[in-house]
């Protein structure tokens, strides 16, 4: 499986972004799909995750209600909207696949990485 991320950018506190995640191989709708993020000097953490039918969705505390993960299975791609952003969201955001349906927090757990993308969001 191999994942390319895209979306990021400059953007104001407050605005909106939405990231994409094209994946490639025929597995798609079986992997679990997560994004993960690393700001400068941090480590990377866990931002949200959706099982292979796009039924179920887990975030962290910090993002619950300003994003959105959701996967269009059909076009192998996974995606992150990101509303009301803050300047504590600036990171290199990444997107990972998980091979079963066990969903994790922990990016040991999650087998293929894309190469991230960077969010800054300004004050």
């Amino acid at each position: 499986v191999q994942l390319q991320a895209s979306g990021g950018g400059l953007v104001q506190a407050g605005g909106s972004l939405r990231l994409s995640c094209a994946a490639s191989g025929r597995t798609f709708s079986r992997n679990i799909m997560g994004w993960f993020r690393q700001a400068p000097g941090k480590e990377r953490e866990f931002v949200a995750a959706i099982s292979g039918n796009g039924d179920s969705t887990y975030y962290a505390d910090s993002v619950k209600g300003r994003f959105t993960i959701s996967r269009d299975n059909a076009k192998n791609t996974v995606y992150l909207q990101m509303n009301s952003l803050k300047p504590d969201d600036t990171a290199v955001y990444y997107c990972a696949a998980r091979s079963g349906s066990v969903y994790s927090t922990r990016q040991y757990h999650y087998d293929y990485w894309g190469q991230g993308t960077q969010v800054t969001v300004s004050s």
